[in-house]
């Protein structure tokens, strides 16, 4: 891996590690062995993947609460470990959670919070035949999400009627990553049968596929922000973790053929800021953080060129990032990463180093906003959209809280909890014992 670095505003980004008065401590990160990353933000919460003796469950930090939590009320729906979380990128109160139970669930978060534990979630998605591994928000249409499970299938879904709205089957193996593109069109997944594919969700059609890193090991892939571009990540034959660039109308070979990261057992999480072109890579178990500039506009080699890294002596088992919206552009901060480290999770924030204390705008070019560019309906039917943008002179402001109707089915039945199932079944027991000794009465007087 060459770690030339040409001129660039970006060569001197750098984070610190926060201190203690700037963490969240008391954090019970699941225990999953599911590739996933676990935690996600916004500009208001941190979500985390829970653990808990039964069931899944997770927790939601107020940001900027800093210092211990003792007891977190958690989010305990699910009657299997969550597998994955995301959030709605158009309302900071809502989230959703991907379960081995085969259910994926949506999450209102009150104002301040909740203040006990609460199984009652908004909408419970159900069509999965196993497990739920992976669950993404589309960029651009309000109230559309995808869902991967293990059976091999991606499904679309309108979240506030519950409803499946498209089935896309053809995987050839656990789906291990699900991304959306940038105008919400496409979908980019990888696939423990060693394959990346394009799906296009509202045809329900794979677009294209090609064999990826032939590693055993799981890997990822995600679009490049603004450029027509896909980004893997995996591991090689040789068990050395290494990436690719594809064209994603052109799979027949990488464009950026496999570059070695290094010889590290585990899996990379990639994340994309596509406001400053720069794709940070974060490992589970890594303590550092390597972060590169990409010059779509350059010959292949030189597409993705090495800046720095992050370095620190304590490892990562969980990452999550905020979107460009909830970075302080006062401190040019360009990217926050939250990093679960034992019990404590870690607020990362990668700055641009300058003088000045004007609005940086060559670094800070309008962001994603908060409001969808087309409704569900509209994407439905067929549409497409580039994400409506906003500028950060003078720092976000963030539209007024939206309402999100959600209508559940009327026939959909309340989920039991365990005693309650096993209450259930007792009283079943003794009603067909009291059936058995009737027939058995009725048979002796004939």
């Amino acid at each position: 891996m060459s770690k030339f670095v040409r001129t660039s505003k970006f060569r001197h980004v750098f984070a610190q590690t926060p201190k203690r008065d700037t963490a969240y401590e008391g954090v019970k990160l699941t225990k999953q062995a599911w590739d996933s990353n676990f935690v996600i933000a916004n500009p208001k919460w941190i979500v985390i993947a829970w653990q808990v003796a039964g069931g899944g469950a997770v927790g939601a930090l107020k940001v900027g609460d800093f210092g211990r939590h003792d007891t977190v009320p958690l989010y305990t729906g699910h009657k299997g470990p969550v597998l994955d979380l995301d959030f709605n990128p158009f309302n900071d109160n809502i989230f959703a959670t991907a379960s081995e139970d085969c259910f994926s669930k949506i999450w209102v978060i009150p104002e301040g919070g909740i203040k006990e534990n609460t199984e009652e979630s908004a909408q419970t998605l159900k069509g999965h035949k196993r497990k739920v591994g992976s669950i993404r928000f589309n960029p651009v249409a309000e109230n559309i999400l995808a869902t991967a499970g293990q059976d091999y299938d991606i499904k679309i879904w309108d979240i506030s009627s519950g409803d499946a709205t498209s089935t896309t089957s053809g995987h050839g193996g656990i789906i291990q990553s699900l991304e959306w593109s940038y105008d919400g069109s496409q979908i980019v997944t990888y696939c423990k049968d060693k394959k990346i594919r394009i799906v296009d969700p509202r045809s329900q059609k794979i677009a294209g596929e090609a064999e990826s890193h032939q590693g055993v090991k799981g890997g990822r892939a995600l679009y490049m922000g603004k450029h027509p571009y896909v980004f893997s990540i995996g591991f090689g034959k040789g068990a050395q973790r290494e990436y690719a660039v594809w064209d994603p109308k052109n799979l027949s070979e990488p464009v950026l053929p496999y570059v070695t990261v290094d010889n590290s057992a585990g899996v990379i999480i990639p994340f994309y800021d596509e406001d400053s072109d720069i794709i940070f890579l974060a490992g589970k178990g890594d303590g550092n953080i390597r972060f590169f500039e990409v010059i779509p506009e350059e010959e292949p080699k030189k597409m993705v060129v090495y800046l720095s890294q992050y370095s620190s002596n304590d490892s990562g088992a969980a990452y999550g990032s905020a979107p460009k919206r909830a970075c302080d552009v006062n401190a040019n901060e360009i990217m926050r990463i939250y990093k679960v480290t034992g019990t404590q999770a870690q607020p990362l924030q990668f700055t641009v180093p300058r003088k000045s204390e004007l609005f940086q705008d060559d670094i800070f070019p309008p962001c994603r906003s908060d409001e969808p560019a087309l409704s569900g309906a509209k994407w439905l039917a067929g549409e497409n959209a580039t994400p409506k943008t906003k500028s950060l002179e003078g720092g976000f402001v963030a539209r007024a809280p939206q309402q999100t109707e959600f209508t559940k089915s009327a026939d959909e039945k309340k989920e039991l909890s365990e005693p309650e199932l096993r209450k259930a079944y007792e009283e079943l027991q003794k009603r067909v014992a009291y059936l058995e000794a009737e027939l058995a009465k009725a048979n002796a007087k004939h």
